[in-house]
């Protein structure tokens, strides 16, 4: 036999309130009175009794008086609880059109996104970033369409079959509306914490400039750098999960030039780099981890120009160098930990030229001759 006061099933639409049914709280309601009626009568009758023993006489129109103001107090008490409870409900049924209006906004940007046209694709995109700035609850929903849209087959190339005009430009666009998001953690509309799905994209340019990874995962775990400048300048890796996990680098530039490392983990684990530049100059290694293990470098350039490392974690275990170059020239290493330990080198060059050591440094040079330490 079912529960008469058992609350209904929580309901699914945005914001609606969860009141008890009408049919079990009206009974209630009239017994609550019902009750309280009886009691004041049984009062009044118990009141005029003592009337006649006692020598203080009970004024009978207060005794009515006072039941009656009573009586209106919880009449007022229940129109209160009804006004509630109506409020209540018109709340619901504004929050649920609500709620309708933003699935609806949500098909509409998500059609835009797959128009023929470019131009209704750019306005797919801020039709999308300005639905997840308006749906909190379904910020990520907003967040995981515009990473699908740069994980959907691109080709680069004008002369060859599938390339589509205009679609760089959108995809740029798609880019800076994530950074533009990503600045202030503390902004109401920011996005910083939420994941970014990346994976298999392929970039061949993108503005990264200043954005804060604070938390959550960023993936672009096998993505394909071919082309152009990816741009990571002052950024701060300060919590989040980024992962380059078999990404390769086969042509263009990424820059994580004065980025902040100071907490979090970001992993080149079986990355390839076999031509164009990846460089973190001037960055500074302060917590966190940042891991290439198992990284092939066969051809272009990772330079650590600059770079000061005063805490956190580097390493390349078991990464092969064939060819290019990696570059420590004019790095400090005041702190933390650095580990070459299994790296196999068969080509190419390290160069670890006007590097200064501290004592406090940890580092594991592996095949490498070991730099004397620089006293402060």
């Amino acid at each position: 036999m079912p529960n008469l006061f058992e609350r209904r099933p929580k309901p699914q639409g945005r914001h609606t309130p969860n009141l008890w049914p009408v049919w079990a709280v009206a009974p209630l309601a009239l017994i609550v009175v019902g009750a309280l009626a009886y009691g004041l009568y049984r009062g009044v009758d118990a009141l005029l009794a003592a009337e006649n023993t006692s020598k203080n006489p009970v004024d009978v129109q207060d005794v009515i008086k006072t039941a009656v103001t009573v009586i209106t107090l919880i009449g007022a008490v229940l129109a209160g609880l009804y006004a509630y409870r109506k409020q209540l409900l018109s709340e619901g049924d504004s929050y649920r059109a609500d709620a309708s209006q933003l699935a609806e906004r949500y098909a509409q940007a998500a059609e835009q996104l797959g128009h023929d046209q470019a131009a209704v694709r750019l306005a797919g995109v801020y039709a999308m970033a300005r639905l997840a700035d308006d749906w909190p609850e379904q910020r990520q929903v907003c967040i995981d369409v515009l990473c699908a849209y740069l994980r959907m087959p691109y080709e680069a190339d004008p002369t060859e079959d599938g390339f589509m005009k205009g679609e760089r430009e959108v995809r740029f666009t798609i880019i800076r509306t994530i950074r533009d998001h990503l600045q202030d953690p503390e902004s109401v509309t920011s996005w910083c914490g939420f994941d970014l799905d990346f994976t298999g994209a392929t970039f061949d340019g993108g503005d990264f400039k200043g954005v804060a990874f604070t938390s959550g995962l960023v993936s672009f775990s096998g993505a394909a750098f071919i082309d152009g400048a990816v741009d990571f300048l002052g950024a701060t890796f300060s919590g989040a999960r980024v992962v380059f996990a078999d990404a390769t680098f086969s042509g263009g530039e990424v820059f994580f030039v004065k980025v902040r490392f100071s907490g979090g983990w970001v992993a080149f684990s079986a990355a390839q780099f076999s031509d164009g530049r990846v460089s973190f100059g001037g960055s500074t290694f302060s917590g966190g981890e940042v891991a290439f293990p198992g990284a092939k470098f066969s051809g272009g350039e990772v330079a650590f120009l600059d770079a000061k490392f005063s805490g956190g974690e580097v390493y390349f275990l078991g990464s092969v160098f064939s060819g290019g170059k990696v570059d420590f020239f004019g790095a400090r290493f005041s702190g933390g930990r650095v580990d070459f330990d299994r790296v196999e080198l068969d080509g190419g060059e390290v160069g670890f030229a006007s590097v200064h050591v501290h004592s406090t440094a940890s580092i594991e040079w592996g095949p490498f001759p070991a730099i004397p330490v620089n006293q402060p």
